[in-house]
């Protein structure tokens, strides 16, 4: 079993940062594939960014160059640097883990963190 918390959203102007962590219980965090995934209000949850591995990085189009993923697997966290945010970067982002057993995959979310971006 794996438990996800995040921390680090909150309200930001246009143009600035902010920086979210996901802490992960259990022992078996560096096996993890672990991403973030954002949803706005109305709208579908998204993939935002993903690391395998510790090293392989994928981003969505809409934030390649302004968000970096990045993971410590010795302090079992996942962090998302957000730069140069916009309004429409508004949503609640949800940290996701993902372990492959024999035979399934098992999925875990956080409990999402509020990131408001104003104009």
């Amino acid at each position: 079993q794996v438990h996800l918390v995040e921390s680090g959203g909150g309200l930001v102007q246009a143009g600035g940062s902010l920086r979210l962590s996901c802490a992960a219980s259990g022992s078996i965090f560096s096996t993890l594939f672990t991403a973030w995934y954002r949803q706005a209000p109305g709208k579908q949850r998204e993939l935002v960014a993903g690391i395998r591995r510790g090293v392989m990085t994928n981003y969505a189009d809409s934030v390649k160059g302004r968000f970096t993923i990045s993971r410590d697997n010795a302090k079992n966290t996942v962090n998302l640097q957000m730069n140069s945010l916009k309004p429409e970067d508004t949503a609640v982002y949800y940290c996701y883990a993902e372990q492959a057993v024999p035979g399934r995959t098992l999925i875990y979310w956080g409990q999402g963190t509020q990131v408001t971006v104003s104009s």
